[in-house]
């Protein structure tokens, strides 16, 4: 048994354990969720991880990602939770991407290569492409629908994205997918109704486009955060993450 691990098995025995270290797994979005599933994962036991982010740690990143310190800042994402990851397990494997994941560069990720995919990216049309990359290739996939502008952690839950309901985000996402033909996608979702923002951030420096928050009137303002509602979006997708390859899926 191995001592840094031995909580962990005393919950999902040897055999789960051995399964979680040789499962690979592609975190796509290392900020507020993707940040803390990554790390929840890699404490878990997951032997190999791909986390595929373009952006850097800034100022505004603070207040609810696990990587975002002063000490990091300027820094790209990806190397300082490879950083961090390796310092909580050495002996995990990190494949690090310094890309923003599009349809136009979907081509360089072999989903076949995943035992499970984790989208936790902001756009629409990135979201889309990943599902639909990880269906072609079989590969489970579970995806982050809206934390921004949310106050209670409580009211997340699971669902198939065609059970959800208020979330503005997984509205726009059941329309495009029902296009596609996609019959069921796994997503993490609120049913909270959004806060407005109380201050027009559409100047700030990590503003979000337009283009990354879907289409039409669906956002256009950068939206709100605070440090407890995209942790628990994070961990409870590393659970369902952690219970499928275990074989411990409810």
């Amino acid at each position: 048994m191995n001592e840094q691990f031995v909580r962990t098995e005393l919950i999902y025995g040897e055999k789960a354990m051995r399964r979680l270290f040789n499962s690979r797994v592609a975190v796509f979005g290392i900020g507020g969720v993707g940040g803390h599933t990554a790390e929840a994962l890699v404490r878990s036991g997951i032997g190999s991880i791909d986390i595929i982010d373009d952006d850097k740690v800034c100022l505004s990143n603070i207040n609810r990602q696990i990587i975002a310190v002063h000490s990091n800042l300027g820094k790209y994402k990806v190397d300082a939770m490879e950083e961090r990851l390796l310092d909580i397990n050495p002996n995990v494997t990190v494949r690090k991407h310094k890309t923003f994941f599009t349809a136009q560069n979907s081509c360089e990720f072999d989903f076949s290569l995943y035992d499970y995919v984790i989208d936790a990216i902001d756009t629409v049309s990135g979201k889309i492409e990943l599902i639909i990359k990880a269906r072609s290739s079989n590969t489970p996939i579970i995806s982050s629908m809206g934390a921004g502008n949310k106050k209670n952690p409580s009211m997340f839950e699971v669902a198939d994205i065609y059970k959800t309901s208020v979330c503005p985000l997984a509205r726009v996402m059941r329309t495009e997918l029902k296009k596609r033909g996609v019959k069921h996608l796994k997503v993490v979702y609120s049913k909270e109704q959004p806060s407005i923002p109380k201050k027009d951030m559409t100047a700030a420096s990590d503003t979000l486009p337009n283009d990354r928050t879907g289409s039409g009137n669906f956002v256009k303002k950068a939206p709100g955060s605070n440090a407890f509602v995209p942790s628990v979006v994070g961990l409870i997708i590393a659970g369902e993450v952690i219970n499928y390859l275990t074989g411990d899926d409810c």
